[in-house]
């Protein structure tokens, strides 16, 4: 499969509609974008299961912020809808190739129950450090 380029419009539908997903964000100005692209797209041919998608982060700037970006080319990868890779600099065909084979070989139900338990430790750390404001919980005497 060819590379498909998303905007912030379609970046969560693109996650959320497919079960693999690799994202490069990348610049028309930027050297190593430029040298990782080719790459990419040859990559992305032996692939069909997984749909690569490209960021113009000059063209989509709130998305970049939003995401986190702080250096380009960078790479990130979402298995059913979770953020499992993210990481700046160019690869070589065969560090991406290593990646795609890291995503597609994850323990999903391991990823879900990790997010999950790191999802109520927050929630439990933000409620033991606040408290309730509305009155229900007595403190100790």
């Amino acid at each position: 499969m060819a590379t498909v380029d998303i905007t912030g419009e379609q970046f969560a539908s693109t996650i959320e509609g497919n079960d693999i997903v690799l994202v490069d964000f990348w610049a028309e100005w930027c050297g190593p974008c430029k040298q990782f692209g080719p790459t990419y797209k040859a990559v992305s041919e032996k692939h069909a299961d997984v749909l690569f998608a490209k960021v113009d982060t000059e063209a989509e700037q709130q998305l970049a912020a939003e995401a986190g970006i702080t250096s380009i080319p960078t790479l990130m990868a979402f298995r059913e809808k979770v953020l499992v890779f993210s990481q700046p600099g160019a690869l070589n065909a065969q560090q991406l190739e290593q990646v795609v084979d890291a995503v597609k070989a994850l323990d999903m139900d391991e990823v879900h129950a990790h997010v999950a338990r790191s999802q109520a430790e927050a929630t439990a750390a933000a409620g033991t450090s606040a408290g309730p404001q509305d009155g229900t919980q007595i403190p100790d005497a």
